[in-house]
């Protein structure tokens, strides 16, 4: 069990599965940078987020920006949604009749990804809601804008076990304050932080070579 102030931001996940160096740079070292889909991203999770907003349709009940953490991974956070879907199976929810099964919903910019990136996100935060509310939570969802389309998660036992090893391992970078080297691949390009990161350099080029072709692309040599 971790204390509190070990507790890491949950939505680290996603960043540390997408490049395990974009995440120490942005949560270790603490260098950001944004970008056109980041900027985007944000904008959508800010009107998921407004916690001013709660909806009760009939049998649904959805809650925003629902703060969530779990001792046991060390971690913590929002949900943007949660919906709680009365059923006989569910559990009782403090104010409300009857008992809810659980379902989060991450919000996403883009369209569905082929790696499991965003379900990670989510299936962590549905291991922080069975923890905090002593259920079982089978699947979630992720919603995407572009495609204005919501993916069903299922929240596996080889999901579930990715989930914890990987916030074991960012708890030891970051007790180490350790940045991970990285390989370039074309995803590089679509990161915000590969101007501090400078993928390129772990490339064939030598440091001397990289300055030299930026120079020579600027007309300074």
């Amino acid at each position: 069990m971790y204390d509190e102030e070990e507790f890491l931001q949950l939505s680290g996940i996603q960043h540390f599965a997408f490049c395990r160096r974009q995440w120490a740079l942005a949560y270790i070292e603490l260098q950001w940078q944004e970008n056109v889909r980041t900027v985007e991203g944000r904008l959508l999770h800010e009107n998921a987020h407004d916690a001013g907003i709660k909806e009760k349709r009939g049998d649904l009940l959805i809650v925003r920006a629902m703060p969530i953490h779990s001792r046991e991974l060390g971690v913590s956070g929002e949900c943007d949604v949660v919906e709680f879907h009365r059923s006989e199976s569910g559990i009782p929810i403090s104010g409300h009749e009857g008992k809810y099964t659980v379902v989060p919903v991450e919000y996403k910019r883009g369209r569905p990804k082929a790696n499991d990136v965003d379900a990670l996100q989510v299936a962590a935060q549905a291991l922080c809601l069975e923890e905090m509310l002593c259920c079982d939570i089978p699947y979630g969802a992720v919603y995407y804008g572009e495609t204005r389309h919501r993916e069903k998660i299922e929240f596996t036992k080889e999901l579930r076990c990715k989930v914890q090893d990987m916030f074991a391992e960012m708890h030891k970078y970051y007790r180490q304050g350790y940045t991970p080297k990285v390989k370039w691949s074309k995803s590089c390009n679509a990161c915000s932080l590969k101007d501090i990161c400078l993928p390129v350099l772990n490339k064939s080029l030598s440091v001397k070579d990289y300055i030299d072709s930026k120079m020579k692309e600027e007309g300074t040599e």
